[in-house]
C-alpha cells in the first residue's frame, strides 16, 4: 500500500501544477488594479509605479508565475498586498478556525446521517424510510446561506439562545496554544470558554453540515440495502444471530467503503465551500479571508489560499485511500 500511496502522491503533482496556473491566470485576469484599491484614488503615478515594482506587478505574467511557482515549492506564497505579511503566516492564523468549523460540521452530519440511513435501510418502504428519505432530500436541497439566515433569525433573533456571529466572546478566551479555540480551552480547563466556543460554532456547523448530512444519509441507506442482499448476511441470519447484531456487525461494517468515500469528499468540499457560511456568521476563517483577498485583488493571498485548499483536498483523498484497507482487509492495492 505504501508504493500505491507514493504513486498517487506523484500523480497529484501535475494536478497541483495545473490548478496553480489556472488560479494565477484567473486572478490576474480579474478586473481591478490592486495598487489603486490599496493606495486609494489620491495615489500619484509615482506611488503606483513604486507599489507595482515592490510587489513585482511590473513584470510579465509568465515571470510572475515562475517566481510564484519556485517560491510555492518552498512553502512561500509571497507577501500579502493588504496585510503586508507573508501569505503563509496570514493563512496559518486563519486556517484553524476553518478546520475547526469543518470538523464540527462533519461530526454533526455523521452523528445523525449514519444511524438514520441504517435505520431507514433496515425498514425499507416504512414510515421510517420515508421520513429519512424526506429528511435526506431536504438536506441535499437546502441552500446553506438560506439555512444560516433562518438559524440566525430563529435561534438568535427569536429564542436568543445562541450568538449570531464571531468565534468567541470578548474577554473569555484564554491564551492561544494551537489556534483551535475549543481545543485550547480544553487544554487550559477553561470550561466557560469551552461552552462559549460550542455555542458560537453550533449554528455555523449545522448550516454547513446539513447538506453533507443529506448526502451521507442517502449513501448510507443505499449501501446498507445493497449489502443486506449478500449471501453472508443470509447465512448469518440462518445461524440464528440477532437482527441487530447482523445489521451493525456484518452489514454496516461492509457498507462503510462508500460512506468513507463520501465523508472524505464532503470534508474537502466543506473545507473549501465554507466561504458563504463564514461570511454570514462573520467566522474568522479561511473562507472569509478569501473574500477579503478577492475584494482587495490580493493576488498572492488568493492564490495561496486556493493552493492550500487544493493540497488539503488531495491529502484527504490519500487518507481515505489508506482507510479502505483498514476497514476492509480484502482490499489490496
Amino acid at each position: 500500500m505504501k508504493d500505491y500511496l507514493i504513486r498517487r502522491l506523484i500523480g497529484t503533482l501535475p494536478v497541483l501544477l495545473l490548478i496553480s496556473l489556472l488560479v494565477f491566470l484567473l486572478i490576474q485576469a480579474a478586473p481591478g488594479d490592486p495598487t489603486l484599491m490599496l493606495l486609494g484614488e489620491d495615489a500619484t503615478a509615482a506611488d503606483i509605479a513604486e507599489a507595482q515594482r515592490r510587489w513585482g506587478l511590473d513584470q510579465p505574467i509568465h515571470v510572475q508565475y515562475l517566481k510564484f511557482l519556485i517560491s510555492a515549492v518552498k512553502g512561500d506564497f509571497g507577501r500579502s498586498f493588504k496585510y503586508s505579511q507573508p501569505v503563509s503566516e496570514v493563512i496559518v492564523q486563519r486556517l484553524p478556525a476553518t478546520i475547526e468549523l469543518a470538523f464540527f460540521s462533519v461530526i454533526v452530519a455523521m452523528i445523525f446521517a449514519i444511524p438514520l440511513g441504517v435505520w431507514a435501510a433496515a425498514r425499507p418502504n416504512s414510515w421510517v424510510d420515508n421520513l429519512g428519505t424526506t429528511f435526506g432530500l431536504f438536506g441535499i436541497s437546502m441552500p446553506s446561506f438560506w439555512l444560516a439566515i433562518m438559524l440566525i433569525l430563529f435561534l438568535a433573533g427569536i429564542l436568543n439562545i445562541l450568538p449570531t456571529s464571531g468565534r468567541s466572546t470578548y474577554g473569555i478566551a484564554g491564551e492561544e496554544i494551537t489556534g483551535f479555540y475549543i481545543v485550547d480551552s480544553l487544554i487550559q480547563k477553561n470550561w466557560a470558554a469551552v461552552y462559549d466556543g460550542i455555542t458560537h460554532i453550533l449554528m455555523p456547523a449545522v448550516a454547513l453540515g446539513v447538506n453533507m448530512l443529506g448526502i451521507l444519509m442517502r449513501v448510507t441507506r443505499s449501501a446498507v440495502l445493497e449489502v443486506m442482499q449478500e449471501e453472508f448476511v443470509v447465512t448469518a441470519r440462518a445461524k440464528g444471530l440477532a437482527e441487530r447484531r447482523v445489521l451493525w456487525r456484518h452489514v454496516v461494517r461492509n457498507a462503510l467503503i462508500p460512506v468513507i468515500t463520501v465523508v472524505g469528499l464532503e470534508l474537502g468540499t466543506v473545507l473549501s465551500g465554507s466561504i458563504i457560511v463564514e461570511t454570514v456568521f462573520a467566522w474568522p476563517g479561511g473562507g472569509s479571508l478569501l473574500i477579503i483577498g478577492l475584494n482587495a485583488r490580493d493576488f498572492p493571498l488568493v492564490t495561496g489560499l486556493v493552493m492550500t485548499y487544493t493540497v488539503a483536498f488531495v491529502g484527504i483523498n490519500l487518507i481515505i485511500d489508506a482507510l479502505y484497507a483498514i476497514v476492509d482487509p480484502r482490499i489490496r492495492y
